[in-house]
């Protein structure tokens, strides 16, 4: 089997790599891609180098393909990789509002992967982060309503956020103004509540971004969301504070018993021993942490929960490389695309 990588040296290129590396997903052959300005170099995976190639504009010859390249890339050429016999896992948000193609999180809906037309979708990191945690909770209380509010790094912008956040926290302790470039208004010691494009209805699409897929992810198109999405000056793992009311009432005992036993999740909940849920303690981590779970002061049976997670990995890397391990335990990966 023949996998390939398509924006393999961005942030969540490398991420890919490394989380191939402890990966069970079984392949004989791994193909890296690129733009034009990083071609050429090349990239270590388990002990040999890898010249990393320009991404093609025709078919590319690989049975899975990970895109990682944005949204205008994945849109102009994954189903022409389709055509070619691959099946495209992106994540880039290209086709995760399109009906027929799947957005899939493993630990909550992975048989939808089963289901593809040749293209699977990655969902936005904040989703994943929320939803992974949420999703035990919903099955058991039922969620009525979700309130969120994000704290989100500087990688949620890629390689380039997270250097304007050191280089301008640089100028401005050495007493230099800081100019934005990849955000707003500059990030060092300040806080945006601006991610992405503002909607005609107030928000953000980063927002509405959590309102729609959780939607289809849990395949609820009732589910009540409202979400503010915040920028910090942070390089790595998001965080959510969570307030949830339940057609069931919920305790905070049962919901940690609960989260304790779910796949992909980590409860860190002791407040007296100030164990709870953080970026410094969640990035580089595949689970996704959870705490701070108590008792909701606006929702009679509610709750509210702090979640923390690494978006470069659950929120992007990890579940891709998960959805393709997904349907290779499952048999449903095809050999033999375009050679």
């Amino acid at each position: 089997m023949r996998l390939a990588i398509v924006g393999a040296t961005g942030a969540v290129g490398h991420e890919l790599l490394g989380v191939l590396e402890r990966s069970s997903l079984k392949f004989d052959e791994l193909l890296l891609y690129a733009s034009p300005r990083s071609a050429g170099s090349t990239l270590n995976f388990r002990g040999k180098e890898i010249t990393v190639q320009v991404t093609p504009d025709g078919p590319i010859p690989a049975d899975v393909i990970l895109a990682s390249a944005g949204g205008s890339v994945s849109t102009a050429l994954a189903p022409v990789w389709v055509a070619g016999g691959a099946l495209v896992i992106d994540n880039s948000s290209a086709f995760r509002y399109d009906d027929a193609v799947p957005l899939v999180i493993p630990e909550v809906n992975g048989s939808a992967a089963l289901n593809h037309q040749g293209i699977i979708a990655n969902p936005n990191c904040t989703t994943a982060i929320a939803a992974v945690a949420l999703w035990p909770l919903h099955q058991q209380f039922g969620i009525k309503r979700m309130i969120v509010s994000t704290y989100q790094a500087t990688s949620g912008a890629g390689a380039k956020g997270m250097e304007e956040l050191e280089t301008q926290t640089h100028m401005v302790l050495h007493g230099k103004e800081a100019q934005a470039s990849v955000f707003a208004h500059p990030i060092p010691f300040n806080l945006i509540p601006h991610i992405d494009a503002f909607q005609p209805n107030g928000y953000t699409k980063e927002e509405m971004k959590v309102v729609w897929e959780t939607r289809k992810i849990f395949g609820d198109p009732n589910l009540v969301i409202s979400c503010t999405a915040v920028r910090i000056p942070t390089m790595r793992a998001h965080s959510e504070a969570i307030t949830l009311e339940f057609e069931r009432p919920a305790t905070p005992e049962a919901a940690r018993a609960l989260l304790t036993q779910a796949p992909g999740v980590e409860v860190r909940d002791d407040p007296e021993a100030k164990l709870y849920p953080m970026p410094l303690t969640s990035s580089g981590k595949y689970d996704v942490e959870v705490g701070r779970i108590r008792a909701s002061l606006a929702f009679e049976g509610g709750l509210e929960l702090f979640v923390s997670g690494d978006q470069l990995l659950k929120g992007a890397a990890l579940n891709a490389v998960q959805i393709a391990e997904y349907l290779q335990q499952q048999g449903a990966l095809k050999v033999g695309a375009l050679r």
